[in-house]
């Protein structure tokens, strides 16, 4: 039976063969789930402890063994960062709805993508969006979906690299709820998309409508994704090598010189050695070399948050005019544009192939 067929009869929610007693059983439809890292539900010393506890506890996260880590995580890091990272959120905090921006972006991203399928598959497909850590869970919107009659959902994690502290790690969430359920879904994950056609000409148009308005264009652009260890890399987790694919593909996109983009990494925690060269660092190089004005984007994450709007637009601003810089701009993350949109469409409408028509 497809999901476009109604397994009851109408309006009485109940199998046609079955007992008039019978538990109702709500029509089969097909589930999408957007995912995407996490928020704090505000950014008070609470709020912000309980959500970096989760993140942090999470081992493809920090992969310390856990007997050596969680005494130094709870009784070291969580007295302190908790203000730390509070600090920043409440920089860049949306106010108007209290709440983080990527709760606000995703939450548009979902409701932009819900429009478009339904105008594709009807009320066959229910849209929802999920976070890592933080709410809403991926736990409750996968039960949820399940309730509403989904026996097959697309779980959608929004990177377009892949990394073993974001993919993977809410592929695994996913399917932690599923060992809980009696009657589990049929279950796709999404692949990383870096290569996708549709999600290159976002990112390329993304750059030029942020350079059309410019007098002065910048003399390099930066693409700063989120770090790793090194150490992940040698253990063979593909995501630095997909980043830098990522600024090849840009580069020919744009049809730009091959050396006009720089690949570097931020947001380093703890004493080892992670991919390089450092975001923070490397701006400020660039300005020593005589480069007055740059723009940086982030081609790892799809929606700006606290690692672009505080991060990049602050710390890392700050460095490239502290050592010399004039001008600094920063390109957006996709967030709700249509073309990125689209581009998230054309994607789950391939892993529907075989599911919808």
């Amino acid at each position: 039976m497809s999901a476009s067929t109604a397994k009851c009869q109408p309006g009485e929610g109940r199998l046609s063969h079955a007992p008039s007693d019978h538990p109702p059983v709500p029509r089969a439809k097909v589930g999408v789930v957007l995912a995407n890292l996490g928020t704090p539900d505000n950014t008070d010393y609470w709020s912000m402890r309980r959500y970096l506890s989760e993140f942090l506890s999470d081992q493809r996260v920090v992969d310390y063994a856990r007997w050596k880590w969680q005494p130094i995580l709870q009784l070291v890091v969580l007295t302190r960062r908790p203000f730390l990272s509070g600090k920043a959120y409440k920089s860049i905090w949306n106010t108007e709805q209290d709440e983080s921006p990527l709760l606000t972006i995703t939450r548009a991203q979902s409701e932009k993508v819900t429009e478009r399928m339904k105008a594709l598959y009807g009320d066959d497909v229910e849209v929802e969006f999920c976070m890592r850590y933080g709410n809403p869970s991926t736990e409750s919107v996968l039960t949820r979906l399940v309730e509403k009659g989904c026996e097959r959902i697309v779980f959608f994690p929004l990177y377009p690299q892949y990394g073993s502290p974001t993919t993977a790690t809410a592929n695994d969430q996913a399917f932690r709820t599923l060992m809980k359920m009696k009657w589990q879904p049929s279950i796709r994950t999404v692949p990383a998309y870096f290569a996708h056609p549709s999600y290159l000409r976002a990112l390329a148009s993304s750059v030029t409508d942020t350079y059309q308005p410019l007098s002065d264009r910048p003399s390099k652009l930066v693409a700063s994704y989120h770090g790793v260890p090194e150490r992940f890399l040698l253990d063979g987790d593909p995501y630095h090598c997909q980043c830098h694919k990522t600024t090849r593909l840009l580069v020919e996109q744009l049809g730009w010189d091959a050396d006009a983009i720089d690949s570097t990494f931020q947001s380093k925690f703890g004493p080892e050695k992670w991919l390089g060269p450092a975001t923070v660092d490397h701006v400020a190089e660039l300005a020593k070399q005589g480069h007055k004005h740059i723009a940086v984007i982030a081609p790892a994450f799809t929606a700006d948050c606290v690692e672009t709007l505080e991060e990049v637009e602050e710390e890392i601003r700050d460095s490239f005019m502290a050592a010399g810089g004039e001008t600094f701009t920063y390109v957006p993350c996709l967030n709700d544009r249509d073309d990125h949109i689209g581009a998230l469409v054309d994607i789950i409408n391939n892993e529907l192939g075989g599911w919808l028509s």
